[in-house]
Order: structure tokens, then C-alpha cells, then sequence
């Protein structure tokens, strides 16, 4: 994981990634809990897979396959479903991003992988 981001940001760009990984997350889980509720058969499974991907993002857990998973699955969502699209394209939009840019330093990623700090006492 720390090979694929030279760091783990900290400080106001560690809160925004934060704040972006809850917003997102969010809005994955509640449209999968409604859809899983509301739709039977195989049409709720984008949704619920969304979800689960939703809830790693959330912790900052696999962050870039949560993140990807999350931007593949609205893409099929975005051309399965009539509808308004905005929604699938927003949170796609934000998949991608937070598998490009990391968890940053307040997720279990960045407790398990990030910059370690050799301290003297």
C-alpha cells in the first residue's frame, strides 16, 4: 500500500479525505440498503456490491480496490439503469478519485501502512 501513495495526507487534506470517504460511503450504503429492500432478484446486486464497497471505503479499508470497485459498479449502473444518471456519475467520479488520491492518514490503511515514525525518547 505505501507503494502506491508516496504519502498519507495529514493535517485539513487528510480531514477532506476523510470527509470524502463519509459523504461517499454514505450515499452507497443508504441507496443499497433502499435497493435491497425495494428490488428482488439480481437487479439489486450493483447496489449492494456498491454498498460493501461503500463500507470499506467508509473505514479506509482497500482504499484503491474499494475506490475502483466503487467507479466500475456505477458505470454499470450509470448504463443499466434508466433514470436520472447524475447520481452514478457523481459517485463514480468519487471512486475514482479516492482510489487515485488515498485514504489518507485517518484510516485503517493509513494506520497499517503508513509512514512509520522512529521516535527517540
Amino acid at each position: 500500500m505505501q507503494r502506491l501513495f508516496s504519502t498519507f495526507a495529514e493535517g485539513w487534506p487528510g480531514f477532506g479525505l476523510l470527509l470524502q470517504r463519509v459523504l461517499t460511503s454514505s450515499i452507497l450504503i443508504y441507496f443499497g440498503s433502499i435497493h435491497l429492500l425495494d428490488i428482488t432478484g439480481w437487479a439489486c446486486l450493483p447496489h449492494v456490491i456498491g454498498a460493501v464497497a461503500g463500507g470499506l471505503l467508509l473505514f479506509g479499508l482497500c482504499t484503491p480496490l474499494a475506490g475502483i470497485t466503487i467507479a466500475i459498479i456505477e458505470l454499470w449502473i450509470f448504463f443499466a439503469s434508466p433514470g436520472n444518471p447524475l447520481i452514478a456519475i457523481v459517485l463514480a467520479a468519487l471512486g475514482a478519485t479516492a482510489a487515485m488520491i488515498g485514504p489518507g492518514v485517518w484510516s485503517i490503511d493509513g494506520q497499517l501502512f503508513g509512514r512509520k515514525h522512529i521516535g527517540s525518547s
